[in-house]
């Protein structure tokens, strides 16, 4: 497909299998969720902690996926397919050594941390069991990330969505053999999740390995492409790093509030994280298609296909909004029997739902502004968003508003970042060409 065919169909190329690959990680995490939350809100609010403290170490590397797609991207789109697959071995082996050393930091500190985060004892004696056995995937998290960033960026979609929907279903069947069957608990779940993670790592590891080999590139471990994936991720992870921040003030002010708040807000996360990752398959788009374009000197094709996505996003935040506002009465007890659970859970989502609206530009943007290689004004912008949202958050917590105003306080988050993400579309300064 060329950059001459029509906006719609490019961007349907593109988002179409992303979404599919994109909704199956977020439906994993779902159903971890609801295989735990039957086992008691002890268990639940202890799986919060665990994911948030997981998600943030794996969430500071996702400019693996991010960076990856991007560079590689622009050589694909210059026609530079050897240049192309030499990033794309940067990006596997700076994985493989990033997440070596952060799978030894996670294990290392996931005493202190989940004392720090969990609302009573029980629950951080919970969140430590998983996190000790997750710290175990943490590698093959990375080089997932890495190696899909690749595959996207030569629009190899096909493959990373096979391997996604293979160990999704893996990962559910492992957990409740291990959770029910073994009488495991959360470790259960922890372990059936990390041998799930190794199969699709090595799966799409071989499948970087085919393309390169096709091209003729040096898929050896080079100083060169690595430092490339690193520069090029630095920014990124400031941007992240901004990002998950804000999501572990929010984790901290829920627990303030208690065991049930803090269940509940695990729940309300996984829900909106679900959301996130269907709104994302656009964001995908924007990456991977700003990228080509650019690199092939089509400022005129970046322009048109970014007008376009944006106007889906406010579309597709807009059906999101409107199916989460309908399920949330019931949506609560797929995950939980807790009533004091769900009682907090229903206007939380209901919130949440009201948020949806905004959030699908906000994720088109910053896809395009990844794929255009934009990192220090995505970073630049993450602190001014941190600086107005933990504020917010804060102020939640000393004034014991409640769970629901939390929520409130994260619908000015993203309001806060569209506002920082438009005025950078509307400037252009973002559209540079070449590789």
């Amino acid at each position: 497909m060329t950059t001459d065919d029509g906006p719609a169909r490019q961007i349907l190329a593109v988002a179409v299998p992303a979404f599919a690959a994109l909704v199956t990680e977020p439906l994993m995490l779902l159903a971890d969720t609801a295989i735990i939350g039957h086992l008691g809100t002890e268990p639940l609010a202890g799986l919060a902690v665990a994911s948030v403290a997981l998600t943030t170490v794996v969430g500071l590397c996702i400019f693996l996926a991010y960076g990856t797609t991007s560079a590689v991207a622009r050589s694909h789109g210059a026609g530079d397919e050897a240049a192309a697959m030499a990033q794309a071995a940067g990006g596997l082996w700076l994985a493989a050594g990033l997440g070596a050393l952060l799978a030894a930091l996670t294990a290392a500190t996931a005493g202190p941390v989940t004392d720090v985060l969990a609302s009573s004892p029980e629950v951080a004696e919970q969140a430590r069991t998983y996190l000790l056995i997750s710290a175990a995937g943490v590698p093959a998290m990375l080089v997932l990330l890495a190696a899909t960033g690749a595959l996207r960026g030569v629009l190899d979609l096909r493959t990373p969505l096979v391997v996604t929907v293979v160990v999704a279903l893996l990962n559910v069947v492992l957990n409740v053999a291990l959770v029910y069957g073994a009488g495991l608990g959360v470790g259960g779940a922890a372990t059936g999740t990390v041998v799930a993670q190794w199969v699709g790592a090595t799966w799409l590891v071989a499948a970087v390995v085919r393309h390169g080999r096709a091209a003729g590139a040096d898929l050896a471990p080079r100083p060169g492409p690595v430092v490339d994936a690193a520069r090029t991720g630095g920014p990124l992870v400031v941007r992240t790093a901004t990002l998950r921040a804000s999501l572990l003030l929010a984790t901290a002010v829920a627990a303030s509030f208690g065991d049930a708040s803090l269940a509940a807000h695990q729940v309300a996360t996984t829900v909106v994280t679900f959301c996130a990752f269907a709104l994302d398959a656009l964001a995908i788009a924007g990456q991977t298609l700003t990228g080509r374009a650019l690199g092939a000197g089509d400022a005129t094709g970046a322009r048109a296909l970014t007008a376009r996505m944006v106007r889906w996003g406010w579309g597709c935040g807009a059906v999101m909004a409107v199916l989460l506002a309908a399920t949330a009465t019931w949506l609560p007890h797929l995950f939980t029997s807790d009533d004091a659970v769900v009682d907090v859970l229903v206007p939380v989502l209901l919130v949440a739902a009201a948020v949806q609206v905004v959030s699908g530009p906000v994720f088109v943007l910053d896809g395009v502004l990844i794929g255009a290689g934009d990192g220090r004004y995505l970073a630049a912008a993450g602190l001014v968003v941190l600086a107005i949202y933990a504020p917010l958050a804060l102020a939640v917590q000393v004034t014991d508003a409640g769970p629901t105003w939390l929520w409130v306080a994260y619908g000015g988050f993203i309001a806060a970042r569209w506002v920082t993400l438009e005025a950078r579309r509307r400037s252009e300064r973002w559209v540079v060409l070449g590789v």
